[in-house]
């Protein structure tokens, strides 16, 4: 059971329902954590007002180490579409994304989800691992497609963004 002693380590954080004095502090935290896109402010504010019920704030001694923006999608309950997780170079390596995941699915608001999607590039390698480790704990599998094309969508100014989906265990199984 590694998967359990990695998400041990990182109970030392609190998560917590993000608030909106959190915005800066995850702004910050996001251009810490390359490669992920910034977003304005502004977003990371709203993010954590219009959308607090289903992102997560890892906190350890007052710092935020630790962030996942997500949403259930409004035309399709039963999908919690994941923006983006950050985690400080410090607090790597001990299960922190995997536990914010977990967290998030455990509340009320995701009840209905049965399934994970996100996209992620190809040369985020560290997205990719954390998914496949997530999925792995939920005794599923990951399945992955081009989704947002770089030329299609980002008229090459960006890098093609796969849709990754993560059939969930029962709910029972996700909280633990």
């Amino acid at each position: 059971m590694k998967h359990s002693r990695d998400i041990v380590r990182a109970s030392l954080s609190e998560l917590r329902t993000p608030q909106m004095e959190d915005g800066s502090a995850i702004w910050d935290l996001i251009r810490r954590c390359d490669p992920l896109d910034e977003n304005s402010m502004y977003c990371n504010l709203l993010q954590c007002d219009h959308f607090a019920d289903t992102c997560v704030v890892a906190e350890t001694d007052g710092e935020i180490e630790g962030w996942v923006s997500a949403y259930v999608m409004p035309n399709d309950p039963e999908t919690l579409f994941v923006w983006q997780v950050a985690v400080d170079e410090k607090a790597r390596g001990k299960g922190l994304g995997v536990l914010m995941l977990q967290h998030i699915l455990g509340r009320e608001i995701c009840k209905d989800v049965t399934r994970l999607q996100t996209t992620i590039t190809s040369d985020n390698a560290a997205s990719w691992a954390l998914f496949r480790k997530f999925a792995r704990i939920q005794g599923s599998s990951l399945q992955a497609e081009a989704y947002f094309k770089e030329s299609a969508h980002f008229d090459g100014h960006h890098d093609t963004e796969h849709m990754v989906t993560i059939k969930l265990a029962d709910t029972m199984a996700r909280a633990a």
